[in-house]
């Protein structure tokens, strides 16, 4: 079972308040993830960010915009309870989405015709907060390819320098002076970069950096000869980079070290994803505050006690 929409959830979440009352939004939760036939993983799944629970955030979202559309009241701030207008509209659940669609659509009338346009299309799938990390996440790997397109502009000198910084601000050489080296042309042994990893260079993870074309991959033969060169260098720590791939045979040959030597293969991909992680030669084009209600705050203040769903002015 999928982790259902916003849009999916409003008839269900309607319906339970129908039959109990008035809840609060976290009471919704289990309730409707029986509904949906949820897992545990389902339920406690988190957006890539990392910023919450998908369902539970799905579930406020459905709650916000019929609300937005008069089918819920909020006696008290955290606590939800249908209208009249929500039962008459859960006589005929069919029509729902396009009833909330049109009133929010008239809640946002000062707005331009397209973001209105917009907001109705969107309405259906993605809450606001998904709709965000959506684009952000186009954005990014948009990033992603320019940033290998950048790369492959240089040579490969500024390449070999550039994955050294890249592994400095990741943190490997620590607060070490110069602990990042690029080998020279004349003498590099197959090694093209060393970190050291504590003050007296007893410790060294060894690069080899490779700036291919992303129609060409990296095979065994190369790994093997870059492990051959960490032999003779007398170490066990290695970092293979390309900008292109890894061909599967030297992804195999690499996990068959066991152990002997460590040898980490960082392709085109998940290099340009290392970069604009650590920013390295990346700068922050625009910030977004988004802001939610301080509980704290709000809950200091004593509550109206009119009873009325209708809310009374001072």
């Amino acid at each position: 079972m999928t982790i259902p929409k916003h849009d999916e959830i409003r008839i269900p979440a309607l319906s339970l308040l129908s039959e109990r009352g008035q809840l609060k939004l976290s009471e919704f939760e289990a309730p409707l993830a029986e509904c949906f036939g949820l897992s545990q993983d389902e339920v406690h799944e988190e957006y890539e960010s990392g910023n919450g629970k998908i369902f539970y955030d799905r579930i406020s979202w459905a709650l916000s915009y019929m609300n937005m559309a008069g089918l819920l009241n909020k006696p008290k701030r955290g606590i939800y309870k249908i209208s009249p207008l929500g039962i008459e509209k859960l006589a005929s659940p069919e029509n729902l989405n396009n009833f909330i669609a049109a009133e929010v659509a008239k809640k946002q009338k000062n707005k331009p015709a397209k973001i209105i346009t917009q907001l109705i299309i969107n309405d259906e799938s993605l809450t606001p907060q998904e709709e965000l990390y959506a684009s952000a996440k186009k954005i990014r790997e948009s990033r992603y390819q320019e940033i290998i397109d950048t790369i492959l502009s240089k040579t490969p000198r500024e390449f070999e320098k550039l994955v050294v910084s890249l592994l400095q601000k990741m943190g490997y050489g620590g607060e070490i002076k110069h602990s990042g080296v690029v080998a020279s042309y004349t003498n590099d042994r197959g090694i093209d970069g060393t970190i050291k990893e504590d003050v007296l260079g007893l410790g060294r993870i060894h690069i080899q950096a490779k700036r291919y074309s992303q129609l060409n991959s990296v095979g065994r033969e190369e790994i093997q000869k870059f492990v051959g060169a960490l032999a003779v260098a007398k170490s066990n720590k290695g970092v293979f980079i390309t900008t292109s791939s890894f061909s599967q045979g030297a992804v195999t040959y690499a996990e068959s070290l066991n152990g002997a030597t460590t040898l980490i293969l960082i392709d085109g991909q998940q290099l340009a994803e290392y970069i604009y992680d650590y920013g390295v030669g990346l700068q922050i084009e625009q910030t977004i505050e988004i802001k939610k209600l301080d509980s704290e705050f709000w809950d200091s203040m004593e509550n109206n006690q009119v009873k009325s769903d209708i809310y009374q002015g001072s």
